[in-house]
This record gives structure tokens, C-alpha cells and sequence, in this order.
């Protein structure tokens, strides 16, 4: 026998018949799923994705979550990063998923959302790297300037979720690659449209990264985000392939579609002293990956799931929303994850605790998204055109978030 019943936010499901916490669920697992996982049916969101709710009883008490799958056998079934022009724009994941015509997805990378610099504007960009339709937006920003939990041992920043072009999703690392070409010799690119810049670096800015200023790049050190900004600073702006301008600090407002802006800190500002209006300048750059086809899409986002292992030294205490992407063996089923928190119905999980749930939800491989308020899952329902959010954000609205994972019906 099935029923009906409405999810929070008022959303429809057909569900099997064992109640828990009011919602009608039943306890389908897929292979190997976690004890105490109660799942509620499948919801097809587009050919080859559903959408199911759970709730999962840990040592800590009870948390609700959501699972998005998607089949990458399917052709029909595409996987995409959500980003608006500019790489320093947060937007809700609900309007993220609407503009890029996606059928569902979650959030993604932690970002500077806060700052403890004087007179310094949190710029919104992302910890990690971007790339969307094989296009390279962003790299990563050095390991002690990022935002969230600690790192697990042998994990950094530079670590990516995505989607290859062989259509295999992975958990990969990828590296930042480049050189500037002027008359008086080749210099490296150690910074690409990032908030912060590796101390003695320099580092190129493009259009995508919007009018926000440049001057949280120069903030902080490789092994401490609250340094103070550096006073050994310059600017160089490229325009038609020459120099048009240069500062001694970073400037803002918008890049041209094909100019640049390159950024130095201390002995990066040496190898870009020498240069004077009108002089040529070259930029070729790109995020090579690590032992691994060139990604079509990708998101930072640490490991905490290996060959289906947890790492080892995972955060065992905090317990908060969390978001996760992870994928299986194969590279050909991906599982996006939200789990809410911070409430009476729901606790939350720890970071260790979460990389215990993709297991035993079929991945092999998975990485920690940015959580807390950020957690947010959206899906359309059956004959809609537009997405919903399926979870419960623990501030009690969307909050504006740097990127997220987009799942697309073609």
C-alpha cells in the first residue's frame, strides 16, 4: 500500500509506509546503506536523477538528509559547476540552479565570507578552484588561507570534485600552471583569480573575477589567513597586450573581456617592477590535473572518502549541516548529499561521521562541500520548470554561496 504525504516546505512524495518524525518512510537501502538510514522512496527529478529524503540515527541523536543521485551512463544526465560571470558573486544555489537551467544540485566550496582585515571587504570568491565547461576560472588559494574545518593529513586545497571529459566523476587534484611573457623574461603565474596570493607571488586576474577589489590578495600568509596585509605590493594592468597602467597597491573595478591585472606581493613585486606603459606583456595559464583526464567541471572541496576508506584523522566533534559530493568506483553514479542540523529534529553530523554515510550510501570516493548555513539542496518537482530547496538551511533561509554542483537533463 502507498500514501501520500508533504515534506517539509510542502512538498509532495509518494511514500512507503513505516512514519518516522511525521514523514512516511521506508526503510530502502541501496547496497551496503548505513544502519538505522530510513530512505524515503525515489522522487525521479530527470531521466537518470532522483531525489530521495532520510533521516539516520547516530550516537548523537536523529539528523534529516538528502540525497540527489545521478546516472552518468545515461546520456542524458549532465554534471556542471554553478557559478555566476564573475567568480565574486554569492547567490542563493536556488537561483544559481534556475539561471544555468540545472534540475537540481547543492552548494559548494567554502568562501571568503568573512575577513579579520581592517578596511579589507570579504570578496565571496571561493577557497578552491573552478572550472566550468572546461573553462579554467579560478585556482586555489594557499592551504592556511583557506575557510573551514582543518584539512585532513594529505589533502589540500588544490583537491577538486567534477566531472572529466570521459565522463567519469572523480575526486582529483589540480595544479595551477602558467607564465608571463615580457621583454625582459618569463615569469611564473602563482595566483589566478583568487582572494589570496602565495607570499612572494604573482597572480593574474581576468574578467571573471568582476569589479571587487584586489586587495585581499595581497592579506595574510601561506600559513596564516589573519597576517596583516602585506605594505610590499604592486599592480600591473595589461590592456590590449600592453602595459597601461601600473600602482604600488591593488586597485578595483572591472577587467576588459581578454585584459589582465597581475598582482604582486613582496618578491613578486621585484620581477614585475621593471615594467612600463606600453610595454608587451603575454598571459597563458591553465589547471593541469594530477594523473587524470582534464576536468569538464569541477569545485574544491577536501577528501574525506578514498577508495572507499575514510580518511584517518577526520573532525570526530563538531557536529553541524553538512554537504558532500561523492561518486562510485566506477566514476559513472554520483551522490549529492545535504544533511541539516542545528535544530531540535535534526543534530547534524561530524565531518568523520559524514564520510561513514557516503560509504555506505555506494561511494567510493567523496569530498566535504561548505556546510552550516550553507547547506542547501534544491531539485524541481515532477513537472516543474524551476528548483526547490529540500532541505532546512539552518539560518532559515538560502544563503548566498560562491558556487555549487549542477545536475543538468539534456
Amino acid at each position: 500500500m502507498k500514501s501520500k504525504t508533504r515534506l517539509p516546505g510542502g512538498r509532495k512524495l509518494t511514500l512507503g509506509v513505516a512514519a518516522v518524525c511525521g514523514v512516511l518512510l521506508t526503510p530502502i537501502t541501496p547496497a551496503g546503506a548505513a544502519p538505522g538510514v530510513l530512505l524515503s522512496d525515489d522522487e525521479p527529478v530527470a531521466p537518470g536523477v532522483t531525489f530521495r529524503s532520510f533521516t539516520w540515527k547516530t550516537d548523537h541523536g536523529s539528523t534529516q538528509g538528502y540525497l540527489l543521485q545521478a546516472d552518468l551512463t545515461n546520456p542524458r544526465v549532465d554534471l556542471g559547476l554553478l557559478h555566476r560571470e564573475s567568480v565574486t558573486e554569492p547567490t542563493a544555489i536556488s537561483a544559481l540552479a534556475d539561471g544555468q537551467k540545472a534540475v537540481a544540485g547543492v552548494n559548494g566550496d567554502f568562501f571568503n565570507n568573512t575577513d579579520e582585515h581592517e578596511g579589507v571587504t570579504p570578496t565571496g570568491s571561493a577557497v578552491g578552484a573552478e572550472i566550468a565547461a572546461g573553462h579554467d576560472r579560478k585556482a586555489a588559494v594557499p592551504d592556511g588561507q583557506r575557510f573551514g574545518p582543518g584539512l585532513p593529513d594529505g589533502t589540500t586545497t588544490e583537491d577538486v570534485f567534477g566531472l572529466g571529459v570521459d565522463r567519469v566523476a572523480r575526486v582529483g587534484t589540480v595544479s595551477l600552471e602558467g607564465k608571463i611573457q615580457t621583454d625582459q623574461g618569463v615569469l611564473g603565474v602563482d595566483g589566478l583569480n583568487q582572494y589570496a596570493l602565495p607570499v612572494d607571488g604573482v597572480g593574474v586576474f581576468t574578467s571573471e573575477w568582476g569589479s571587487m577589489s584586489r586587495l585581499r590578495s595581497t592579506c595574510g600568509t601561506d600559513t596564516d589567513r589573519g597576517a596583516p596585509c602585506s605594505d610590499t605590493t604592486i599592480e600591473v594592468v595589461v590592456n590590449d597586450g600592453k602595459v597601461a597602467e601600473v600602482h604600488d597597491k591593488p586597485g578595483e573595478g572591472a577587467i576588459a573581456e581578454g585584459d589582465f591585472v597581475l598582482v604582486g606581493r613582496e618578491g613578486g613585486v621585484g620581477e614585475l617592477d621593471d615594467l612600463k606603459p606600453g610595454d608587451p606583456v603575454s598571459v597563458d595559464y591553465g589547471l593541469a590535473p594530477v594523473g587524470a583526464p582534464e576536468y569538464q567541471a569541477a569545485v574544491g572541496g577536501f577528501p574525506i572518502l578514498r577508495d572507499g576508506a575514510a580518511l584517518s584523522d577526520l573532525d570526530t566533534e563538531a557536529l553541524a549541516p553538512r554537504t558532500s559530493a561523492g561518486v562510485s568506483a566506477d566514476g559513472k553514479h554520483v551522490f549529492l548529499v545535504a544533511m541539516d542540523g542545528r535544530s531540535d529534529v535534526s543534530v547534524g553530523l561530524t565531518v568523520s561521521e559524514l564520510a561513514d554515510l557516503l560509504k555506505q550510501l555506494g561511494a567510493d570516493d567523496a569530498v566535504n562541500l561548505d556546510g552550516g548555513g550553507s547547506t542547501t539542496l534544491v531539485a524541481r518537482e515532477e513537472g516543474a520548470d524551476r528548483v526547490t530547496v529540500r532541505n532546512n538551511p539552518s539560518d532559515g533561509k538560502e544563503r548566498p554561496v560562491a558556487n555549487g554542483i549542477g545536475l543538468f537533463s539534456k
